[in-house]
């Protein structure tokens, strides 16, 4: 599919239905499409690391925190944006793998942390690096003033669609 058959399926409605202002597919169609394109151009990457669907956002979510790389279930779960049973299954996949461990958390004996193992770091940062290399070839069509439009024009959608 290419941009203009958002277009075309819009000129249709506009014919079939002229009382109704399909206009909204124009953004909210090619979004949609967008995403399923970027995830089959994002996932490879972390299929051939024998990565499934959320495990490199975890080892992510965990890099991202510095040192010492860990945080607790809940706080995975708010940055991933998924419940804590999502977080708990990819936990238990990863430590399967040795990326990462479950110890005791140093400020509550009674709670769990998650942290990145040494073999978690090296492979988080060498993904992360070949992942953005990805998405700027992606966006390489798009001009630096079209990226700047573009981020801010997202992120007014994601305020206002998420309120």
């Amino acid at each position: 599919m290419n941009e203009d058959r958002v277009a075309d399926i819009v000129g249709q409605w506009r014919r079939e239905r002229p009382d109704l202002d399909p206009s909204p597919l124009l953004v909210i169609g090619r979004i949609q499409y967008l995403a399923e394109v970027l995830d089959a151009a994002l996932r490879p990457l972390f299929a051939a690391a024998g990565l499934g669907n959320g495990e490199f956002d975890m080892l992510a979510a965990l890099r991202r925190e510095g040192e010492p790389y860990a945080l607790t279930a809940g706080q995975l779960s708010e940055r991933m944006l998924v419940t804590t049973g999502a977080v708990t299954k990819r936990v238990d996949r990863l430590i399967a793998r040795g990326l990462v461990a479950r110890s005791v958390s140093e400020v509550d004996a009674r709670g769990r942390v998650v942290g990145l193992t040494p073999s978690g770091v090296t492979l988080t940062d060498r993904l992360i690096e070949e992942h953005l290399a990805n998405e700027a070839a992606i966006l390489g069509g798009l001009t630096d003033s079209d990226r700047k439009a573009l981020e801010r024009l997202l992120a007014k959608l994601t305020r206002t669609a998420g309120s």
